[in-house]
């Protein structure tokens, strides 16, 4: 059929608002959102005629299964679930670390009732909400203290205005980092009211250059940044963590060590490589360390703040831990995955680690029953499974990547990137990557009782 015969052929907005009503699908009047999807349904299968993708138009039930599907999307809350299929663990625009079921439990708990957040039962009296987890994060790190506040760019502003405020903060010219959207650790020293000190070159800082820039009156730390989410590699040397606390040490200055990603378990046997794990890093000598509860921790989104009690508790005083503080259904989550690293459950409790450490015959029985799902719907559409790599993500362990089983889609009568538009429109949304020309879902970051809406909402986008 022409294109101009089945533009013709597009039924009216009142005609399908006719057969909603009449099929009970939408009110009558119908609301504006039931409307709109009407029109921008129709609109939709004018553009797919337009440009090819569609060579004949939707029976009657289909046109209304798609208005419906645009009605779910457009009354949807904006922040809602979505399914990660693109392999990338901790993928910051997905909001990173998925809490687990104990995390989650807490949450609710203390979200549906009242909780004891800043009041100690036992004493009868005014509490702390930072006792919560200080115990729990000291006994897991080693460190005399800890505290929380809302992210770790906060944790570093909150440390460096409390402990140099006013004085210099030495750090390596090749550790000056620039996290997620813009945020520059220069800024943040700026913005704490600290007097940035840069050492050393952009590949090489010698233990010397820190101590040839220690002014005993104007210095008041020595700074250490993890770079997370960049290596420098090749003629490139930075002083390790041990050999600033010797410096410390002998001019009497604290070492603050930002370790970026909160590794509290040894991931070495997953390929997850040059990671600081936290307890080591106070073991070697940081006088404060911080971190994200939202990436390797695999807890909600948090500022981990661990070190001597006596910076610690200078910190809890400083009139920025108020705007900086946690909130109560965050400091559930996190007593309950740190709980799980105590009890030592967190590879089955903490869904981040659980992926991380996934075994490869797992991977491999997940991607085929995928794959068996979406070809008993899918038949103009060449799927298999192949080995594949993902990602970590989330600004962690960059250039490492993570061997994993993919199903890939070639469809026959649409483009890969049409199939991936269709999948992404749905309720809740299929995430996924192209590559070769090939849409590919990594079931490292799948969920199993997932798989039958994957392999249905499949097999509708492909029908044209």
């Amino acid at each position: 059929m022409k294109q101009a015969e089945l533009l013709r052929k597009i039924p009216k907005v009142d005609v399908v608002i006719g057969w909603m009503t009449d099929a009970g699908y939408i009110r009558v009047p119908p609301l504006p959102p039931e409307t709109e999807a009407v029109q921008e349904t129709l609109q939709l299968l004018r553009e797919e005629i337009l440009s090819g993708i569609r060579t004949e138009l939707p029976e009657k039930e289909a046109t209304m299964e798609l208005v419906r599907q645009t009605i779910r999307r457009k009354t949807a809350p904006n922040l809602r679930r979505v399914i990660n299929a693109t392999g990338i663990v901790l993928h910051t625009n997905m909001g990173r670390a998925p809490l687990g079921e104990r995390a989650v439990a807490a949450i609710v708990d203390v979200a549906q009732n009242y909780s004891n957040l800043e009041y100690d039962i036992d004493a009868h009296t005014r509490g702390s909400r930072h006792t919560h987890v200080e115990q729990l994060i000291a006994r897991l790190t080693g460190a005399e203290s800890a505290m929380v506040v809302n992210n770790n760019a906060a944790a570093m502003l909150l440390i460096l205005n409390t402990m140099a405020k006013g004085r210099k903060v030495l750090i390596s010219r090749g550790e000056l980092v620039e996290i997620g959207d813009s945020f520059r650790i220069p800024a943040i020293i700026e913005l704490s009211g600290c007097l940035l000190s840069e050492v050393g070159t952009t590949n090489k800082t010698h233990l010397r250059d820190f101590e040839n820039a220690i002014d005993p009156e104007q210095t008041a730390a020595l700074l250490k940044v993890h770079t997370s989410n960049f290596r420098i590699v090749g003629f490139s040397e930075t002083p390790s963590v041990t050999q600033l606390a010797q410096i410390g040490a002998k001019y009497g200055l604290p070492v603050i060590f930002d370790a970026g990603s909160g590794m509290m378990a040894d991931l070495q046997q997953y390929g997850i490589q040059d990671e600081p794990l936290v307890s080591r890093c106070i073991a070697e000598g940081a006088d404060i360390v911080c971190f994200s509860g939202d990436k390797l921790l695999g807890g909600p989104q948090a500022g981990v703040i661990a070190g001597k009690k006596a910076w610690i508790d200078a910190m809890k005083k400083n009139q920025l831990a108020r705007p900086l503080r946690i909130d109560k259904l965050t400091l559930a989550a996190l007593e309950a995955t740190l709980r799980a690293y105590l009890e030592g459950t967190e590879a089955r409790d903490i869904p981040t680690l659980r992926m991380i450490s996934e075994r490869w015959d797992t991977l491999a029985d997940k991607a085929e029953t995928l794959r068996k799902l979406i070809r008993e719907n899918a038949r103009e559409c060449k799927v298999e499974v192949i080995k594949e790599f993902g990602q970590v993500g989330g600004g962690a362990v960059p250039g490492q990547m993570l061997s994993t089983y993919v199903v890939s889609l070639q469809p026959e009568k649409i483009s890969v990137s049409e199939l991936e538009a269709r999948i992404r429109r749905g309720e809740p949304p299929i995430v996924a990557r192209i590559s070769k020309d090939q849409l590919m879902l990594d079931v490292r970051t799948l969920n199993e009782a997932d798989f039958p809406y994957i392999a249905a909402q499949i097999s509708d986008s492909l029908r044209v």
